[in-house]
């Protein structure tokens, strides 16, 4: 299903809802001229309300995902991870980035997808901040794992495989809008990283929550994902063969 097709539809519904709230109270008091306008006025509204700056979306689903149990964490988790191998059927040999979880922070339980890939004989790199940089450590079963300043899970190793091609790069994120542009915790280690990797990686965001809203200052060096990947839907950003 097309990205802008969901957003749209969303949109519509929402519209839909103001123009019967304002043809059942307001014809019957103002004049048809005057209802008339307040429709337009909603409508500008309405699209004003959907473009916000990463600074506010980055509080809003912040405090979203606090408010999630962990009971419906795991379960969103679980559902996202099937949607993604459903989708893109990963197999023995691929490369895939993908980043630990924050359980303080109740990011998608990516372990499970963790798991799935080393029983299956795929590659899988994490994430690792060196010197300001992130590199991308390659994991196997017996791993050994240190928690970091930020209160990250990360391999004790140091030693970057300076590996470039993965076939997925599984990317963190708060937001991600119906154009594939990603609010994450702006730090920037992603937008550096996405410009050194193979442009036929693709790049996969993991929400629990909808493209609902317009990322307003996306920067002219800001790379979006490919696909975005949610409980419910896959999203395609992209033109990239699957």
């Amino acid at each position: 299903m097309s990205a802008n097709f969901f957003v749209e539809l969303n949109a519509v519904g929402k519209l839909r809802r103001i123009f019967i709230c304002v043809d059942k109270y307001c014809n019957k008091i103002w004049s048809s001229v005057e209802a008339l306008s307040l429709k337009w006025l909603c409508i500008k509204l309405f699209f004003v309300n959907l473009r916000m700056k990463k600074s506010e979306i980055r509080k809003i689903y912040l405090e979203k995902r606090k408010n999630l149990s962990q009971d419906v964490v795991f379960l969103l988790s679980e559902r996202i991870f099937e949607n993604f191998i459903n989708f893109f059927k990963p197999v023995s040999n691929q490369k895939v980035h993908i980043f630990v979880p924050i359980e303080k922070f109740k990011e998608i339980n990516t372990q499970i997808f963790i798991d799935y890939f080393l029983s299956r004989n795929i590659k899988v790199f994490v994430p690792k901040i060196v010197d300001t940089k992130l590199i991308s450590v390659e994991i196997f079963s017996d791993t050994q794992f240190e928690t970091n300043n930020w209160g990250i899970s990360e391999p004790v190793s140091n030693e970057d495989s300076e590996v470039l091609d993965f076939d997925f790069v599984i990317t963190p994120l708060l937001y991600c809008d119906f154009r594939g542009n990603r609010v994450g915790y702006g730090k920037g280690f992603y937008d550096q990283f996405f410009e050194n990797i193979s442009k036929n990686s693709k790049k996969i965001g993991v929400n629990y929550f909808n493209p609902d809203d317009i990322i307003d200052d996306v920067w002219e060096n800001d790379i979006p994902l490919d696909y975005l990947v949610t409980a419910t839907d896959v999203l395609s950003f992209s033109v990239k063969s699957e």
